[in-house]
């Protein structure tokens, strides 16, 4: 069984940054995508960055040039530096991890709505204007 346990959210201004961090456990291996979502009330759950076992990432539209997606292997860590914060950015980060032959943000929220990946309990990111 693989457990995500997500850090490091918070309230900031807009502008600012926050660093997220995630550490797995159990039955994960180095070969596994991992990355996080997120969803904000009334909204659909957006992938917003995805990174496989190689350190190729991807990002959704509305964070790229923001967001850094990097993950240590060995220790089991996936992080995501958050820069120029906005408003919009608010919302619950989920940490996910999912073992299949795609890598994206996307596949990522399909994956967990299908109930194949796996995903942490969240942390909640709050940026005010």
């Amino acid at each position: 069984e693989v457990q995500l346990v997500e850090s490091g959210g918070g309230s900031v201004q807009a502008g600012g940054s926050l660093r997220l961090s995630c550490g797995a456990s159990g039955s994960i291996y180095g070969d596994a995508c991992m990355g996080w979502l997120r969803q904000a009330p009334g909204k659909e759950r957006e992938g917003v960055a995805a990174i496989d076992s190689d350190g190729i990432a991807s990002y959704a539209d509305s964070v790229k040039g923001r967001f850094t997606v990097s993950r240590d292997n060995a220790n089991n860590i996936v992080n995501l530096m958050m820069n120029s914060l906005k408003p919009e950015d608010t919302a619950m980060y989920y940490c996910a991890a999912n073992f299949g032959p795609y890598c994206s943000g996307p596949y990522l929220v399909r994956a967990q709505e299908a109930g194949t990946a796996y995903r942490g309990q969240g942390t909640q990111v709050t940026v005010s204007s």
